[in-house]
């Protein structure tokens, strides 16, 4: 098994970190998704720095969450870095890298029962060639005005 295939050691979310303000946490049906916080450190250099690879790397990931993509925009630094935010149906995905540094801040929130951010964050780590990584993952509290509403997203032909 590679380093990246165990990055969320319980994709169930069994015993996974929770930061409640409360004493109890939440149970499962009052969760609106679930967020990964992901530092990538001794990356490939080049990659970080490759707006069109990065792309697809972010939209492979959207797509082994489970998520749909709807829109998703980059930048390129000068002299380096790129930054890329994902749009999706379910909430979003976004990176910042340091080629300087190796480094990339990943950022993975999906809502919903059908996605898992944990996915993202193994695609990103392997196609970035990560050397080690940082992995901070918590469960959204669904507020009590949304806990029953459903939304559909309205996806426009190109």
């Amino acid at each position: 098994m590679s380093q990246a295939a165990c990055l969320h050691p319980n994709p169930g979310w069994t015993g996974a970190e929770i930061l409640s303000a409360s004493p109890e946490a939440p149970s499962a049906t009052e969760m609106v998704g679930k967020h990964c916080i992901l530092e990538l450190y001794n990356c490939d250099s080049a990659k970080l720095d490759d707006e069109a690879f990065l792309r697809n790397a972010i939209t492979t990931a959207a797509k082994r969450a489970g998520a749909t993509l709807l829109n998703l925009i980059t930048h390129h630094f000068q002299p380096q870095g790129v930054t890329g935010l994902a749009l999706l149906a379910e909430s979003h995905i976004s990176i910042h890298t340091w080629p300087e540094s190796g480094y990339a801040a990943v950022d993975v929130f999906t809502c919903g029962d059908h996605t898992m951010p944990e996915r993202a964050c193994i695609v990103l780590s392997e196609e970035l060639n990560a050397g080690h990584y940082k992995l901070k993952s918590f469960r959204r509290e669904t507020p009590v005005a949304v806990a029953g509403a459903e939304r559909e997203p309205e996806l426009i032909a190109a």
